[in-house]
């Protein structure tokens, strides 16, 4: 009963259906969700498998494992589970346009967006970010984008949900935790391109291994991007400019993105915004415009020759890995959180390279410390508090002080975001000279 089950609930609601909303959590621990609840009075039970009884239709919110014993017996009883992205494209007029993959998806949804709306074509922006699925159902038009972070939580339950242009960035390991095996996070991950129809295109990552398989799977029409080589249909990065179909589509100076990564994130969304029919020469202008995302190699301040950044959003390890590329050296690097089950040794050679130590906090620090030990300085500071007074009272001009947690945050914090806020009024409450 967070942001993606409440708007779930009150759109059920408002088209009739009984509700029940439960949560492992008491009522009066969501006092966001308590309000609009009481309002259409929904009733709230305790998560117990008595909460499910006679229900016609289970629609989990994308933090819950669709494995759940409770959810295992309904659809033994027949009852249809999915989750909130389906429940919403059931009922979304307009066309989808779904992004996925293990990194970058929020900066490529925000850029597409954005590309889609300084060049006058309608659309909406939500998923994963911003507002959620079943909130964006209202304000939907037949003549206007979806244009929707889809999450692999989030595809695993889709069925109906068909994206006329569906994007994959990237798959690297994720969430096995939640998922188990890696071919498990890739199956749902492929998801997205099972459910497209022959119209459909499938704009895929050509430098991606996993991503080339995926085109078998679709059904549609397939288009790449490539940040290596040219590409036979889709789209490229050479010499400094970026091409879209052969044409010019904007530079890489245009980019106001730290960062090899943000190349390969830039032209998955100037093709996709392309099929979604930006002229080519409105592409160029629309990535000058487009300002970075939150939490995503964001500058915070410079203080006494020290740069901060906060990069709360590498919330695995391949994300880690490309904010470390970004930056030539001096790093104190802040990494830790709840450990996804991730293997964390392909950090050891890099922060050798680059890292002056990594300050260890959270609950995965003990897994951090035996698969890094040796291969930099390592400091267990346990809190953010604590490492940004240690690289305060450490590092020296020329450093950079690096937020890449390469772990969930759900150990001390409600999120990435409240994490990277947290983060960010750290730095800026440090004394000292500018």
């Amino acid at each position: 009963m967070e942001r993606s089950g409440v708007a779930a609930a009150e759109w059920l609601a408002g088209q009739g259906a009984q509700v029940r909303a439960t949560d492992l959590r008491p009522l009066s621990a969501l006092p966001a969700a308590r309000a609009v609840l009481d309002s259409l009075n929904i009733e709230f039970v305790p998560q117990t498998e008595e909460a499910f009884s006679g229900a016609g239709l289970i629609v989990t919110s994308p933090g819950v494992p669709v494995d759940l014993p409770e959810l295992e017996a309904a659809r033994r009883r027949g009852v249809e589970v999915i989750g909130d992205a389906e429940l919403a494209a059931r009922s979304l007029r307009g066309p989808i346009l779904g992004i996925t993959g293990s990194n970058g998806k929020t900066t490529v949804t925000a850029m597409t967006g954005h590309l889609l709306e300084r060049a006058g074509v309608p659309c909406q922006v939500g998923g994963n970010i911003g507002r959620a699925p079943c909130a964006m159902i209202a304000s939907s038009r037949e003549d206007q984008w979806n244009v929707l972070e889809l999450s692999s939580f989030q595809l695993e339950t889709v069925d109906r949900l068909s994206a006329k242009i569906a994007v994959c960035l990237n798959v690297t390991p994720d969430h096995l935790d939640r998922h188990g095996t890696f071919e498990r996070y890739a199956a749902a991950k492929r998801r997205l391109f099972e459910t497209q129809t022959a119209d459909g295109w499938a704009v895929l990552n050509a430098d991606d291994p996993v991503c080339v398989a995926f085109a078998a799977s679709a059904p549609g029409r397939v288009r790449w991007f490539s940040a290596a080589r040219r590409v036979a249909e889709g789209a490229w990065e050479e010499g400094g400019s970026f091409f879209v179909h052969g044409e010019a589509a904007g530079s890489v100076q245009d980019l106001q993105l730290k960062g090899r990564h943000n190349i390969a994130n830039a032209l998955a969304a100037l093709l996709a915004a392309r099929l979604a029919g930006v002229a080519t020469h409105c592409l160029g202008p629309g990535l000058r415009t487009f300002q970075p995302v939150e939490h995503r190699l964001e500058f915070v301040r410079a203080l006494a020759g020290v740069s901060y950044y906060n990069d709360s959003k590498a919330t695995n390890v391949d994300a880690a890995l490309k904010a470390i590329a970004a930056f030539d050296g001096g790093l104190w690097v802040i990494l830790g959180g709840k450990d996804k089950g991730s293997d964390f040794a392909p950090l050891r050679a890099p922060l050798a390279a680059k890292a002056r130590a990594a300050l260890l906090v959270g609950a995965a620090a003990p897994n951090l410390r035996e698969q890094l030990a040796g291969a930099v300085p390592l400091v267990d500071t346990g809190t953010l508090d604590a490492a940004l007074r240690h690289a305060r009272t450490h590092a020296g001009p020329g450093d950079t002080v690096l937020l890449a947690p390469a772990c969930a945050s759900f150990d001390q914090f409600e999120n990435f975001e409240h994490r990277g806020r947290i983060f960010k009024d750290l730095v800026r409450q440090l004394d000292g000279e500018e």
